[in-house]
């Protein structure tokens, strides 16, 4: 019997899993478990350095997944790498630092001007900045700790939410996942809870983007919470979601200010998710907007939200969330959206008559097979100059009810001056309702 003595070699690091490359002989690395970084997961040990390691490693490899189970990750900012999915396992949770310090602004960025952005700020829990092939996937939970930024208000006389942030908004986390410029991104199954007064997910001029089976299930009395906001991005599929936020559940938007230069956002289709918000269930557009266009969306279930659906061009407001340019929205569609338990407005349209306010158009809405229970009726509102265009409503039912049967509504978020906004119609144009009811019980 003669030895056999190979002449290749494996080189086996901690924590990953490997596969052997049948052509090379090589071994291909593809799993990296945290643990073998040095994280404890213990909950009050912060794995911060660990986590960033084992994400920097996968991605100088080559990519793969950086997975998270059978523990509590306490973590502050990190930032995620082209070609790693950050796999949160059922058994795990990552959760956010109490400590604001923790989540200090990113001083390398590459896609965008700071200063420019909402609320001026990047600070993040998890960031990506040009990112390629990135995802959050699994079945595991992203804990924002929330509670330990808001406070109970203490005047008994309060209206709108139940709570306030601690710190100034200047100081307080502005976001918890923040990708910006990225391409082929995916998000699936993973739950975000207890996020703070910041925006969930926010991605901002990204290509190729799935999102799928997320659930966003946060306390809805704490200020600002948005869920999914999709800014000046391309090709977005959402779908099998469950959205609940204090803020805006899903918002479309083009606000390029922090580009180099103008993005428009286009070809975002969401269909098959529930919503419940205390504030507007989907929002389109803001201040300054670009090109919003050939957006869809379809078999919604929305309930217990303030606003139902929202195409909003205000005055520019007193914080720098606001774009460069006139806002133009059009070709967007909503079919099969059931709203019950609205608590002013379930639809709301309107512009600024202030002359800060930019607009190109808006024209080509299309509303079909809704059904809307609330305690107003859509409110209609174009200005002198730019009506509203070409609306069509087919086979909607929209039934005003009395307070009675949504009691409380100054204690139900923004609400409480919405319903300032009287139900009109005015400044619209070539407006059309098949088979359409206004029911006022």
């Amino acid at each position: 019997m003669s030895n056999f003595q190979s002449d290749s070699k494996a080189s086996f690091q901690p924590g990953k899993a490997t596969v052997s490359d049948m052509k090379s002989g090589s071994v291909v690395s593809s799993d990296y478990n945290v643990y073998d970084f040095g994280a404890k997961g213990d909950g009050s040990t912060k794995d911060t350095v660990a986590l960033q390691t084992a994400v920097d490693q996968c991605a100088a490899a080559g990519g793969g997944r950086v997975i998270l189970s059978n523990g509590t990750f306490l973590a502050g900012a990190f930032r995620l790498r082209s070609g790693v999915d950050l796999h949160i396992d059922s058994t795990a949770k990552l959760l956010a630092s109490p400590d604001i310090a923790d989540f200090p602004e990113w001083t390398d960025v590459k896609h965008v001007k700071s200063e420019n952005l909402p609320r001026g700020r990047n600070a993040c829990f998890i960031f990506a900045d040009e990112a390629e092939r990135i995802s959050i996937t699994g079945d595991g939970t992203i804990d924002c700790n929330g509670h330990c930024h808001v406070k109970e208000k203490q005047d008994p006389n309060w209206t709108g939410l139940r709570y306030e942030r601690k710190l100034p908004l200047e100081k307080t986390l502005p976001r918890v996942v923040f990708f910006a410029g990225c391409s082929d991104v995916k998000i699936q199954d993973v739950t975000l809870t207890n996020s703070p007064g910041g925006w969930g997910y926010w991605l901002h001029d990204c290509d190729r983007v799935q999102v799928r089976g997320l659930k966003i299930l946060v306390n809805v009395e704490y200020p600002n919470n948005d869920g999914l906001h999709i800014n000046c991005c391309r090709d977005v599929t959402v779908s099998d979601c469950i959205i609940e936020s204090g803020d805006d559940a899903i918002i479309v938007r083009a606000n390029s200010r922090s580009l180099a230069q103008n993005k428009s956002c286009e070809r975002v289709v969401v269909t098959n998710c529930t919503i419940r918000s205390w504030a507007n269930g989907i929002r389109i557009g803001w201040v300054n907007d670009g090109v919003i266009r050939n957006c869809f969306f379809s078999n919604i279930a929305m309930h217990d939200t303030s606003t139902g659906i929202c195409i909003m061009l205000p005055d520019v407001p007193g914080n720098p969330d606001y774009g460069c340019e006139a806002t133009l929205i059009e070709n967007i569609s909503f079919d099969g959206i059931g709203m019950d338990g609205i608590y002013a407005h379930p639809l709301r349209a309107v512009i600024s008559p202030s002359e800060r306010t930019l607009v190109a158009d808006v024209r080509d809405i299309y509303f079909s097979n809704i059904r809307a229970s609330a305690l107003e009726l859509p409110l209609i509102s174009g200005r002198t100059g730019n009506p509203l265009k070409r609306f069509t409503f087919t086979d909607c039912t929209f039934r005003k009810v009395s307070d009675d049967e949504l009691p409380d509504w100054k204690h139900h978020g923004p609400a409480v001056w919405e319903r300032v906004q009287m139900t009109t119609f005015e400044h619209i144009e070539g407006f059309i309702f098949n088979n359409t009811r206004f029911d006022v019980l």
